[in-house]
């Protein structure tokens, strides 16, 4: 599902055009002798900071290739759900075009994805990526896309509400019991303050529902993906807290059917104390919705067992040339893959034009590699690194889990299991579970 960072919040996707090209792969060479590239995930003009890094870092990889062109689209969200399927279909995506990690076996089973594994050798960075990213774009052996950046979920949460509620913001929940017990507490300052929140609408009840799934020790489909796996004790759990804390405990407010803007918008104004999410989320709560960094804060994902691994990556367009992949892999090296460079790497830059540096994710590098990405983001750190330092140390213990195959289509239906527990006091969990269930069980069958 999403994080929010810069590759998924809004919720229209811009439509690509440029003077000089379509929406799909340019076919190869330029006019002018150049190998082209069409790429997209290009910050929106709105976006003012991050449109302009990314296009300082365009314009050095050309100065730096002189036999290659980049052509941009600039597109926020990176991918809508709704249009993607369309664009493959139709022959317009762009040469070198972003994903979900959830996408990468889709786009391969619908054959159009290059094989990249032939190119591998001239992408410089990629055995210095983990492992656990690159499986992801890697099919019976052979790899379809790169790895950019990669997130895991957990518990924000607001430090001055808990010291207001008598909680210790250096000791955050660490099990669902102490969420709910500190929930409660957060809950009971009133003034329209809410303990926790939680999604219930647009597909991102199901992601949640499974993140905290994944932290009670249990999943959504088995192991060969086959079968749904949800109508368990560690499921009911999920269904039965939140219906507790909504009902019962009355920590979660009146209004429900939230999605993450709802939650953003809250934590934002200091009335949330709350809510699962990545630590890309931080930002956002910041420039956008008023937050402090003082003020916030990331716990590991409570229940102690597991967590939600989510992030993106590119892919490459079929019909592209082998000088086009050659090409693509060279920028994606350049924007995204070299320890302390680039769009997402250059700290000093970010530091400079006021952009935070320091968060703790995206972690994306192993040995050598990491530990200079970590060093050049120390050294240039302006965010309180000490409030982040829990999620740092619980994520260590953590079973990181890749989201469900055929996610978006099975959160579709979780949505509904999380929304009624929220909205219905005498909602039935188990034949919630149970009903789901067999929809999931369709939908797997299906294919």
């Amino acid at each position: 599902m999403r994080s929010t960072g810069f590759r998924r919040s809004l919720i229209a996707l811009s439509v690509c055009s440029l003077a000089l090209t379509a929406c799909g792969g340019s076919g190869g060479d330029s006019a002018n002798g150049k190998t082209r590239i069409t790429v997209n995930c290009m910050p929106p003009k709105s976006a003012k900071v991050d449109r302009r890094f990314f296009e300082e870092d365009v314009a050095s990889f050309e100065k730096q290739n002189p036999d290659i062109d980049v052509v941009t689209h600039d597109a926020f969200p990176c991918q809508d759900p709704k249009t993607f399927d369309a664009k493959l279909a139709g022959g317009q995506m762009e040469d070198v075009f972003y994903t979900y990690f959830t996408d990468a076996q889709h786009v391969v089973d619908i054959n159009q994805a290059a094989d990249l594994t032939p190119y591998l050798k001239e992408l410089k960075s990629y055995h210095t990526l983990q492992k656990q990213l690159r499986d992801i774009y890697t099919v019976d052996g052979k790899v379809y896309g790169i790895p950019r950046t990669g997130y895991s979920m957990g518990l924000i949460y607001n430090r001055r509400l808990f010291e207001k509620a008598g909680l210790d913001p250096d000791k955050p929940p660490t099990t669902w019991k102490e969420v709910r017990a500190a929930a409660k507490k957060i809950a009971a300052l009133g003034g329209g303050t809410v303990g926790y929140a939680d999604y219930s609408a647009q597909n991102q009840g199901g992601w949640h529902f499974t993140a905290e799934l994944y932290s009670q020790g249990g999943n959504v489909v088995s192991p060969d993906g086959k079968k749904a796996t949800i109508d368990t004790p560690e499921a009911r759990a999920v269904l039965r807290n939140l219906h507790d804390m909504r009902w019962s405990d009355d920590s979660m407010g009146s209004k429900q059917l939230l999605i993450i803007n709802d939650a953003q918008q809250m934590m934002g104004s200091g009335k949330l104390g709350m809510y699962l999410a990545a630590p890309d989320n931080l930002p956002i709560l910041v420039k956008q919705n008023g937050g402090s960094y003082k003020n916030l804060a990331i716990a590991p994902m409570p229940g102690g067992k597991g967590t939600l691994l989510g992030g993106d990556g590119y892919m490459f367009n079929k019909k592209d040339s082998p000088a086009q992949i050659r090409a693509g892999l060279k920028w994606l090296d350049h924007m995204f893959l070299t320890p302390g460079k680039g769009f997402l790497g250059d700290y000093a830059r970010a530091k400079k034009n006021d952009a935070p540096v320091g968060l703790p994710e995206p972690r994306l590098f192993t040995g050598a590699a990491d530990a200079k990405d970590q060093q050049v983001k120390k050294a240039n750190a302006n965010v309180p690194v000490a409030n982040y330092q829990s999620f740092l140390d619980g994520n260590r213990k953590l079973e990181m889990k890749i989201e469900p195959p055929h996610a978006q289509q099975i959160y579709s239906v979780l949505d509904g299991a999380v929304s009624a527990v929220l909205t219905k006091k005498d909602a039935d969990i188990d034949k919630l579970l149970d009903d789901a269930s067999d929809k999931i069980d369709n939908i797997l069958a299906r294919g």
